[in-house]
Formats: structure tokens, C-alpha cells, sequence
């Protein structure tokens, strides 16, 4: 049975090998610059798994006088499935526990999820916290071609605002346009969704608004974003065709006078299908069966670039545009990259 004892002077080749062969050494995690500094850290101690010579085995842990960490948790591929990783993990518990430490916490790399399973069997439990992170400084510049996570891409100088100009627009009197129907090839229905679920909106919200980075409404709370979908002066028409939603818009009546359509757009698959029109002089008549003073919208250079030539087509007259910018919602997680 392999031993486990504390990481010793001589051990740096056989560690970082086997850390190299279970994956786990990345471009901006330099292992002898996390050695040194755990060994010379009275709050943090490498534990080695050795089993006649080898190493087969790691984990490094630590605290800061409140909580643990576990990492580098690591068996040798040829060792996995034997209860190593379940010894290694409760040796460092009994470590920490010994210095007063009374609540232990680690981190999963998205690419790693699987491993997720493995500490749910010890009693760990993914708890609802959102982890920000800054580096202060990148140990060396990114690979080319690599895809960052939001704290390695800001650390790495991309840009993080979002410039865009946003344009207004309005209609002071209902448009005489001709009917629009959508091809007769399709079997469709524009049904209002009375009182939506919080999950079903945000489906209709993220899979409008992908691909164009509508992220206002994902940082809403669950119990904000009930809140505005309860009110009966915010209605939500969906489109479906062929019995699968294709689209939505949503009109909001809750100025005195003035309707807002606040959201409007197709699912990507739904897109040049000849649709777009068709939802849009729906979401247009609508409004108008209240007979309001003035109907409002408005679109930004991160929409689709058919959206503005589309609400000028169908009435609406630009009256103000706005030169905004935001940090990238897909490097602070708002979107996921």
C-alpha cells in the first residue's frame, strides 16, 4: 500500500511529473513557483502518495485562518480507482482539522467537470457562490490561439469594453402597411405566453439573444426578472413553428403612454426564413389595438445588422442615437464563453 508522507527536497522531478500526467499543469500555473511557495508557508503543506519508490500520488493543501484548499489533487492513471484519491483527500482534512480549520473548499476547472463526481462521493457539495478572481500579474504570455477565461483575457490586456451605438426610434401614428404573413410552407402559431416561468423566459432571452449579446436581463435575479414577467402591462408573444418555439417579442405598456417593444427577435435556426417581418408587424399591430400616443424600440451595432433597415422599413422613424460602452458580459460571466 503506498505510504503518504510530506514533499522532501529531492521530490520536485517526481511530483511535477505526475502532475504533467494527470493534466494538470496549465501555461499560467508554473509548479516550482507554487512548490516554493507553499514549503516556505506555515499555513500550507504538499503531501506525496510513494509506493515502492515512485510517487503516485499528490495533494497540496492550505489555508488563510479560515477556510482550507485542496489542490494538485492527483493519482497516477495507472493508481486510479484504487480509494488513492479518497486517502490522499482525508489525509489533508485531518491536516487542516489539526490547525483549527473547520470548513475545506477547492476549485474545478470547467475542462475538468468530470472530477466532480469523485468529491461528491467524499460529501463535498458545489456551493451557490460566485468565485472572482484578478491576477496581478501573468506568470507568461498566452499560447496563441488559446481561449481565456474572463480573469486570464482581462490579466492578458484584451479589450474589455464593448463600444456600441444604440439607435431610437418611435411611431407617433399607427403605419398603413400592407399584412405580412409568414411563407404558407410553414406551420406556425404566435401564441402570448400568460405569465411566463422565470426558466422559460430566460430560454426564449438567451436563445434570441446569443448570438447578439443581449445581456441586460441574465443579470437579473430570478426573483427581479418574476417580478417584471407578473405584470399584466408586460406581454410576451411567442412564435412557433412547427410546434417548437421560433422567436418572441415583448411589449411594455407600463408607461402612460407610450408602449415600449423591448425585446424582439428569432432563434438563429429561424433566421432568413421569412419570419422576421411577419413577427414584427404582429408585435406592431398589438401595440396598437391599445391605441397608444407612441410606440417606442430601439437597436445597437451589436444587434443584427438587418434589425435597424427592418424598423425603418415597417414605420419607425430614428429619433436620438447614444454612444455607450459596457465591460464585456462574456468576460465577467454574465455570458458564458
Amino acid at each position: 500500500m503506498a505510504k503518504i508522507r510530506p514533499y522532501g527536497d529531492d521530490d520536485f522531478a517526481a511530483c511535477t511529473g505526475l502532475w504533467q500526467r494527470c493534466g494538470l499543469v496549465t501555461w499560467y500555473n508554473d509548479p516550482s513557483r507554487d512548490i516554493a511557495l507553499w514549503r516556505q508557508s506555515s499555513c500550507a503543506e504538499i503531501f506525496l502518495a510513494e509506493d515502492a519508490g515512485a510517487v503516485v500520488g499528490s495533494l497540496c493543501c492550505g489555508h488563510d485562518g479560515h477556510r482550507g484548499w485542496l489542490y494538485y489533487v492527483a493519482v497516477d492513471p495507472d493508481r486510479q480507482r484504487s480509494g488513492l484519491g479518497t486517502r490522499l483527500v482525508r489525509h489533508a482534512e485531518d491536516w487542516l482539522h489539526r490547525q483549527g480549520i473547520l470548513k475545506v473548499q477547492l476549485m474545478v476547472r470547467e475542462q475538468n467537470r468530470r472530477i466532480i463526481g469523485f468529491y461528491a462521493a467524499l460529501g463535498y457539495a458545489v456551493t451557490p457562490r460566485a468565485v472572482m478572481a484578478r491576477w496581478l500579474e501573468l506568470p507568461s504570455p498566452p499560447p496563441e490561439g488559446v481561449e481565456l477565461a474572463p480573469d486570464l483575457a482581462l490579466a492578458a490586456g484584451r479589450e474589455a469594453k464593448l463600444r456600441f451605438t444604440i439607435t431610437y426610434l418611435e411611431m407617433t401614428a399607427r403605419p398603413a402597411i400592407q399584412p405580412v404573413h409568414p411563407p404558407a410552407s410553414l406551420k406556425f402559431a404566435l401564441l402570448r405566453a400568460e405569465h411566463p416561468t422565470v426558466a422559460f423566459y430566460r430560454y426564449l432571452y438567451n436563445a434570441v439573444g446569443g448570438d447578439w449579446r443581449w445581456w441586460y436581463r441574465r443579470q437579473m435575479s430570478d426573483a427581479e426578472l418574476a417580478g417584471i414577467l407578473a405584470d399584466d402591462r408586460i406581454e410576451v408573444f411567442v412564435l412557433y413553428v412547427d410546434g417548437a418555439p421560433a422567436g418572441y417579442f415583448e411589449l411594455d405598456r407600463r408607461a402612460a403612454s407610450t408602449i415600449d417593444l423591448a425585446y424582439f427577435g428569432l432563434m438563429p435556426h429561424c433566421v432568413g426564413r421569412g419570419l422576421g417581418r411577419y413577427l414584427l408587424y404582429a408585435a406592431i399591430e398589438q401595440a396598437w389595438s391599445y391605441a397608444p400616443g407612441r410606440l417606442t424600440v430601439n437597436t445597437n451595432t451589436m444587434d443584427h445588422p438587418r434589425a435597424l433597415p427592418l424598423y425603418q422599413k415597417m414605420g419607425f422613424t430614428p429619433y436620438r442615437q447614444e454612444e455607450q460602452q459596457i465591460i464585456d458580459p462574456e468576460l465577467t460571466g454574465i455570458i458564458p464563453v
